[in-house]
């Protein structure tokens, strides 16, 4: 097995969220549409154009490092939207649908801001300026998402999924 070192491991680590992005933008728009809550709903429609824009940085990153933008499937993000789904499905027109979709998304925030400070480490150590900003600039994001959605939580959804 040759040497694997971080170079490998922080484009191994990039073909991962360029494929976890690409499922986020495939969800957002169902998450949208289930939720009864307009902040919720209009939160993850802005998060869904922000996610676009995410892309695009992750594009610009392959782009530095002369490869080509591929995502590596990644089981996470696959277990997290699907119980994003089941969540969906078993609380479809109750009032504990909001609480639960805002909860899965917030997951999948998690998720994200692991992966990106992860990665602004990596290119920092790996001494690669552009790609530090380009990945600051999503995990600014990510965190901004993270905060609205608790926001939301416990000024609206929360108690109306307890009411």
């Amino acid at each position: 097995m040759p040497d694997k070192d971080l170079n490998e491991l922080f484009l191994d680590t990039l073909k991962d969220i360029y494929y976890a992005e690409k499922q986020i933008l495939k969800a957002l728009p169902k998450m949208a549409k289930a939720a009864t809550s307009d902040k919720l709903r209009a939160a993850f429609e802005k998060h869904h154009e922000e996610t676009e824009e995410q892309v695009e940085r992750l594009e610009e990153i392959f782009e530095l490092l002369g490869k080509p933008a591929r995502g590596k499937k990644c089981e996470a993000i696959e277990g997290i939207i699907d119980e994003g789904k089941d969540i969906m499905e078993q609380y479809a027109d109750t009032p504990a649908l909001d609480a639960g979709l805002l909860a899965a998304a917030q997951s999948v925030e998690h998720y994200e801001i692991s992966r990106y400070g992860t990665l602004k480490a990596w290119a920092q150590k790996l001494n690669n300026p552009q790609a530090v900003k380009l990945i600051d600039q999503t995990l600014a994001e990510e965190k901004k998402t993270d905060e609205t959605l608790t926001k939301i939580a416990e000024t609206e959804v929360n108690y109306e999924a307890a009411a």
